[in-house]
């Protein structure tokens, strides 16, 4: 498909954030305007964002997002414009199973983010009484939903509490580090949402929503996640390498005004401000942030953004010793298990080119901590924090070898957006302040998804928007 023209001509945009939604849009900007002046600005010392990777017993290996839906295509048609379409990697194994106060389980096969479409299958994960109150949701009367509505509280109504407290509550706190009691039906379970008016029961929209994955056009043979050899912690320099884009590091934008051709924005430290035009704006930033820089030019858009909170965590990364281990890809370890760790995933298994050999005899294991309103775990010191991770890890997964050669801890302060009950209707009172201001434009992981793909493509409806 040939590019779109814009009809105005624009020399540079500039992008508050060095994150993989403000890269994409750089890349995707100077893909169609290759004559233009692309900067981004950045107030850390790194680019890329919540993409972030460490070396681990000689691997590359991911601290951020570790896999990529590869039925959203964005990310996978990224990675192929980018020249690296040799690097991608199916998972090996993506058979987990749910941690429990009375045992593990498989995850069931045919849910939907936990949601399951019949009551089939449920034994052992769920208690007898907990499959019998799934199966019951057929004599309920029909449901009917006025607006947006927590998922725990449309669950634990429906299917009971235990399909919420052993199903969804560890699937959703591993994507959201949040609490299904929460978040949002609409913005989390979109899917699942849109069958609900016609077919008046959770079973029925998670099933008509399954069959409607099933008759995607992405082949079913195809695998549903990917990864980078490298790591998706190296897509943001290739990005800036692809893009051209003058990146500026330890550069906060602090404030931003109209002016008659564009826009000025306030940049650089108290010590040393500096002043820069841009005829173009994109807004990456954390919506915290990016409230503060857009109070000026599109004060609409600074309550929404206010009401979208964040959730803080931690990845601790660990190398074993070559051992065998009780569990599959990972496990998913919800709250009722008291448990300090959220889930456990078992890279050397999980990932075909993280497996143990000869030249790297290590089992890689990486586990998570911290989820939204529960963060005081947090609190520990990085070498507290890892020798707890690495006892509860060694103890689930009951490795015979326990101690690690090697263990990180990268902290994620504020990483993940939360997307309460209304989460939508925030999201279009931002967008509609924003794009009332022309030139402007904002995305990122707090309005529409937070998974890589997700988070590109909404820089690309960006690009759109100010094209």
């Amino acid at each position: 498909m040939t590019p779109s023209r814009p009809t105005t001509p624009t020399n540079r945009l500039v992008v508050v954030g060095a994150g993989i939604t403000g890269l994409a849009a750089a890349f995707e900007w100077h893909r169609r305007r290759p004559d233009d002046e692309v900067v981004v600005l950045e107030a850390g010392d790194r680019i890329g964002g919540k993409l972030d990777r460490v070396e681990l017993a000689g691997h590359w290996y991911d601290t951020g997002p570790e896999a990529m839906l590869a039925r959203v295509p964005e990310a996978v048609q990224l990675v192929e414009r980018l020249g690296l379409a040799d690097r991608l990697v199916a998972p090996a194994t993506t058979q987990a199973a749910v941690v429990l106060p009375d045992g593990r389980f498989p995850l069931p096969a045919g849910t939907v983010l936990g949601v399951p479409a019949s009551a089939e299958g449920l034994e052992g994960v769920l208690t007898p009484d907990g499959v019998a109150r799934v199966a019951a949701e057929a004599d309920l009367p029909p449901l009917t939903l006025d607006g947006d509505v927590a998922v725990g509280a449309l669950l634990r109504a429906r299917l009971g509490d235990e399909v919420v407290d052993r199903l969804v509550e560890p699937l959703l706190g591993g994507v959201y580090a949040g609490r299904a009691d929460e978040l949002s039906l609409a913005a989390t379970m979109p899917q699942l949402a849109a069958h609900l008016p016609a077919a008046g029961s959770v079973l029925g929209a998670a099933a008509a929503a399954r069959a409607a994955g099933a008759h995607s056009r992405f082949d079913a043979g195809s695998p549903v996640f990917v990864t980078v050899a490298e790591g998706i912690g190296s897509l943001p320099a290739a990005l800036v390498a692809a893009s051209g884009a003058e990146v500026r590091l330890r550069t906060p934008a602090h404030g931003l005004v109209r002016t008659p051709s564009g826009f000025e924005l306030s940049t650089g430290r108290a010590s040393a401000p500096e002043r820069l035009s841009a005829d173009a704006v994109l807004v990456t930033a954390p919506a915290p942030k990016a409230a503060r820089l857009l109070a000026g030019v599109a004060p609409g858009a600074v309550e929404p953004l206010q009401g979208i909170p964040y959730a803080s965590m931690a990845v601790v990364a660990m190398a074993f010793p070559a051992q065998e281990v009780a569990a599959g890809s990972g496990l998913l370890v919800p709250p009722v298990t008291g448990r300090l760790v959220k889930g456990v995933t078992v890279s050397s298994r999980k990932w075909p080119h993280l497996a143990t050999d000869p030249t790297h005899p290590h089992l890689l294991v990486r586990s998570s901590v911290g989820r939204f309103r529960d963060e005081r775990e947090l609190q520990r010191d990085d070498d507290d924090l890892a020798a707890a991770v690495v006892a509860d890890v060694a103890d689930l997964l009951q490795l015979s070898r326990p101690e690690p050669v090697a263990t990180r801890v990268v902290r994620w302060g504020g990483g993940l957006p939360q997307y309460l009950v209304g989460h939508q209707e925030r999201v279009d009172a931002v967008r509609a302040a924003v794009s009332a201001v022309p030139g402007l434009a904002i995305a990122g992981a707090a309005f529409r998804g937070v998974g890589v793909p997700a988070c590109i493509r909404d820089a690309y409806h960006a690009v759109d928007a100010l094209l």
